[in-house]
């Protein structure tokens, strides 16, 4: 009996050091890569052209960053960003929750129809050029609302929704009916609460969509004063690129000034992110409905 138990426990500590190592390898082979981005963008135009470094830079720098903050209309496009984002990915999940829960109730009329409408979306769509004519129609070219309106459904978030809606007991919606409450109440007051890990996964999705897109832009808006910083930072790589094919006697130190612009602009691009991810993790390891209904 004694040595079953020490045999077990031996192979738990193997398992569970294994794990470690892995664990560790698998940090290193991501942070390793981002410490250099952050560090190489912090890196003077010298160093960056001899390189050899991984870890640390021999020569730091700020002149990567005063090369993108140059520009003076930057501010405005990071608040147009933010903007954007923030109003996006509020109506876009709303908007995709109403759905979700409408379609959740199995009494609703031309259910079936509508969730056939909605997987046909999935699999197939208008196409660029359709698509610009009915943006056009709307209206909505060089328009702030371009970044909203069109971005407002998805029925993949739709699917997820309806789903999580569905796990909600009965008896929550109906003790909530005979207490006097209505549909818009129940709604908010009941579904929208524990339905906050699945909004909250999809929020993040969509922010991280709505941060980085400016295909939109390319497309649809030409009033500078409506681009978003990822726009500004696509043209700062641009000019900066096209000053390096243009140089013939400083190419090398122009083409490392070139490096460092555009690992500047990633790490600028993705602090938003990596600052966001943390405050939403949480609603992803615990759920909200463990313990909503006693039986």
């Amino acid at each position: 009996m004694n040595r079953t138990v020490a045999k077990e426990d031996l192979d738990s500590r193997i398992f569970n050091t294994l794990n470690i190592i892995l664990l560790c390898i698998c940090t290193i082979i991501i942070v390793v890569p981002l410490w250099n981005i952050v560090i190489s963008s912090l890196s003077s135009g010298k160093a960056l052209a001899e390189g050899g470094f991984i870890f640390w830079s021999p020569e730091f720098s700020l002149e990567n960053y005063r090369a993108v903050f140059q520009d003076e209309t930057i501010g405005l496009a990071f608040v147009v960003s933010l903007a954007k984002t923030f109003i996006g990915v509020i109506t876009h999940v709303f908007f995709c929750a109403m759905i979700g829960y409408g379609l959740s109730k199995k009494y609703i009329r031309g259910r079936k129809l509508y969730v056939a409408m909605g997987v046909i979306t999935m699999f197939f769509s208008g196409g660029m050029i359709p698509t610009y004519l009915l943006i056009k129609s709307l209206g909505l070219l060089n328009s702030f609302w371009v970044y909203i309106i069109p971005a407002l459904f998805s029925y993949y978030d739709v699917v997820i929704l309806m789903n999580f809606f569905r796990n909600v007991p009965d008896s929550l919606e109906e003790s909530a009916k005979i207490d006097g409450a209505g549909d818009w109440r129940i709604f908010l007051k009941i579904f929208i609460p524990l339905s906050m890990p699945a909004m909250a996964t999809i929020a993040l999705f969509n922010g991280v969509g709505q941060w980085n897109d400016f295909m939109t832009t390319k497309l649809y808006i030409t009033d500078q004063s409506l681009y978003p910083l990822q726009m500004k930072l696509y043209e700062i790589i641009v000019q900066s690129q096209t000053q390096s094919m243009q140089n013939v006697g400083g190419s090398a130190i122009i083409e490392t000034t070139t490096k460092g612009v555009q690992l500047a602009t990633i790490v600028i691009t993705t602090l938003p992110i990596v600052v966001m991810y943390p405050i939403l993790q949480r609603y992803f390891i615990s759920g909200m409905m463990m313990g909503a209904v006693k039986e």
